[in-house]
């Protein structure tokens, strides 16, 4: 399970490991992707900052290459998740988040008060995992599910402040 900082942490410097280095231009390649500093440095940023947002990316990648716009890294995003090396998930009340968890159906539990994100396995088996009752002549292929509540720290925090 992958957890993300809430939305007003700060971004961490992106600092690919050789392995890591390697695993991004492997990916970029094998997509058919020309392998350039912006896609590398998102794609090792979103291992650091899983289920980052654009602007956290942004943050993330312009220390390393300050010529970098935040419109470049949409483009960025968009030519990842075109390719399927990237998804993109849209809470209710929450800019797209990106991940690079892919190639499986898994769900995501969102706290309603720091807006952090985690991942959780797919409920029920293989993709889809949900069955509507009536598909209306659709072919269903995944089932996106998001589940809301309070993380274990902000429990912690709720619980720790009624004793005061």
């Amino acid at each position: 399970m992958t957890t993300r900082e809430p939305a007003s942490a700060a971004a961490t410097n992106v600092a690919p490991s050789d392995a890591t280095s390697t695993d991004v231009v492997d990916s970029l390649r094998a997509a058919g992707l020309k392998v350039t500093a912006p896609r590398a440095a998102v794609m090792t940023a979103l291992v650091n900052i899983p289920h980052a947002d654009a602007e956290q990316l942004y943050s993330a990648v312009r220390t390393e290459l300050p010529g970098t716009s935040l419109q470049a890294i949409y483009g960025v995003l968009t030519a990842l998740t075109g390719v399927g090396l990237v998804r993109r998930i849209e809470p209710a009340g929450s800019a797209a988040l990106y991940e690079r968890r892919i190639g499986d159906n898994h769900h995501h539990a969102v706290c309603t008060n720091c807006k952090s994100v985690t991942d959780i396995d797919c409920v029920i088996g293989e993709a889809p995992c949900l069955v509507p009752s009536d598909t209306s002549g659709f072919a269903v292929q995944s089932a996106e599910v998001t589940f809301w509540g309070l993380c274990s720290a902000c429990q912690a925090e709720l619980a720790a402040s009624a004793l005061d």
